[in-house]
């Protein structure tokens, strides 16, 4: 509830006071009975009711009286919200004096003089918090506990009795009220699918609802980055497109000690805000991951100026965005003979993020400068820093889905005496464990590949020479046996 508009029914109920006054002066005096007079020995109670402030207004009645169950279908209730109600010292409501002492006050000028600690209550499933057995006064009431991400109503002040809605000629001494919340809601998402290797983009981008309020007395996000990822720049902008001037409307800090990014809506960028309401503000940070793993990263939206001292996750203090992962790891190959399965060392292989390109030989993934990897003695190699296949934008993705990534492995060498592979092997990345093999490739020696060439000193090599000398012979004995017959001819 505004304080306006509490001010406004005190002044009506002292117009009340007043017109009771002339009424009876007029009649020649009113009875003690009269329903236009307090009854001073009565007590009051004051019911809160606490929903969040919607985006337009309802236009309900706000005079102390209860809204039926039907007026208040559309408005979502608050549980677990914490006001404290005082009483005003010094503000006797029986007197005219009185009435106009309790309407000349703001809220400010009436926490001076109200009793101190005051009366706590908490509002349950349904928004409600009630007070009962009152005395009669002017109470300030101060929302003094509330979820993170919540920009709270301002303190205001009631009376007990109120003037009756009804008729105007009586008092309500049971009242209700309806202060709003203006809640602050945040998200943060992952745009990393188009990245494949360490040092490609990684984008994140923060969301965060406008408080429903006016003036917005502080505007503030936070993304404490996690080591893995190294900040490059940033942006910020509204969803409507509404105009933001960097270093007029906020600022962008980024403090590369504790990898943290703030941005801070200046007064201007503020009044743009609450003249926005319905927009969303949009920080986009672009990254690059530094090292293999889960990378998991949140943001903080501190929706008003008190929220800026509370530590994240406690009441009062600012919202929080659900984490949000990048998941990068490793291709472990084991190279082999195909018949032993002894280890190969030799092998030298490159990756590609197409099979397209796995076939040409262009663009071959490089990663930290390398762009070839070699198998040691274990016959193993380790390439290290590539984005999970299984895992883009945030979510798990299958093969065939969009953002799954498959590698294609080509070796570039054999090992010396084996048969360079026909063709590019497809794999995926699932895990960073280094010692974890994900594939394993076989070799075929160079010679048992299905057919045999002439080797020196080899098999190939006695059966030409073998053959070569049944030739020779077989010449030898034509020409032998041709000379013998031309001999006899003489």
């Amino acid at each position: 509830m505004k304080s306006s508009k509490v001010r406004r029914g005190i002044i009506a109920s002292l117009a009340a006071i007043a017109s009771a006054g002339m009424l009876a002066l007029g009649a020649g005096g009113a009875s003690a009975a009269n329903t236009a007079n307090i009854d001073p020995s009565k007590t009051g109670s004051l019911t809160i009711h606490k929903y969040e402030k919607p985006a337009t207004a309802t236009s309900l009645p706000s005079d102390g009286t209860a809204l039926t169950p039907a007026q208040t279908a559309a408005l979502t209730p608050m549980a677990g919200v914490t006001f404290t109600v005082q009483k005003v010292n010094d503000i006797d409501l029986a007197t005219n004096a009185g009435w106009a002492a309790a309407a000349a006050l703001t809220p400010a000028q009436a926490a001076a003089k109200a009793a101190t600690p005051g009366t706590a209550v908490t509002t349950d499933a349904t928004g409600t918090a009630t007070l009962g057995s009152l005395p009669l006064g002017l109470y300030l009431v101060t929302e003094t506990g509330y979820p993170a991400g919540v920009t709270p109503s301002a303190p205001f002040l009631v009376t007990i009795p109120m003037t009756d809605p009804t008729g105007g000629n009586g008092w309500m001494y049971d009242v209700n009220v309806y202060p709003k919340n203006a809640v602050t809601g945040a998200t943060k998402t992952v745009t990393d699918a188009p990245a494949v290797k360490l040092g490609d983009n990684v984008q994140w981008t923060i969301t965060g609802d406008i408080p429903n309020v006016n003036p917005i007395d502080g505007y503030r996000v936070v993304d404490k980055l996690d080591s893995k990822l190294t900040y490059t720049n940033s942006t910020v902008a509204l969803s409507n497109n509404a105009a933001l001037a960097l270093n007029t409307d906020y600022t962008i800090v980024f403090d590369a000690a504790s990898n943290t990014l703030t941005v801070d809506f200046t007064a201007s960028g503020r009044a743009i805000l609450a003249a926005n309401p319905t927009a969303k503000v949009l920080v986009t940070v672009n990254t690059t991951v530094n090292t293999v793993g889960e990378v998991a990263n949140t943001a903080h939206v501190y929706p008003n100026a008190a929220s800026f001292t509370i530590t994240p996750g406690q009441p009062n203090g600012p919202a929080a965005t659900a984490p949000v992962i990048t998941k990068w790891g490793n291709i472990v190959l084991h190279k082999k003979d195909s018949r032993s399965s002894a280890a190969l060392a030799g092998a030298v292989f490159s990756v590609y993020r197409t099979q397209a390109d796995a076939l040409a030989g262009t663009n071959a993934i490089s990663v930290g400068g390398t762009t070839s990897w070699t198998t040691d003695a274990g016959g193993n190699l380790v390439i290290s820093g590539l984005r999970y296949s299984n895992w883009a934008n945030g979510a798990a993705v299958s093969p065939g889905e969009a953002g799954y990534q498959s590698y294609w492995l080509v070796e570039t060498k054999a090992p010396t005496g084996y048969a360079l592979l026909a063709q590019p092997v497809e794999t995926a990345v699932t895990g960073n464990d280094p010692s974890t093999v994900t594939v394993t490739i076989d070799n075929v020696l160079a010679n048992a590949a299905g057919f045999r060439l002439p080797l020196t000193g080899g098999v190939g090599t006695w059966a030409l020479t073998a053959g070569g000398i049944l030739v020779l012979a077989g010449a030898g004995l034509f020409t032998v046996t041709g000379r013998r017959k031309r001999n006899e001819a003489k």
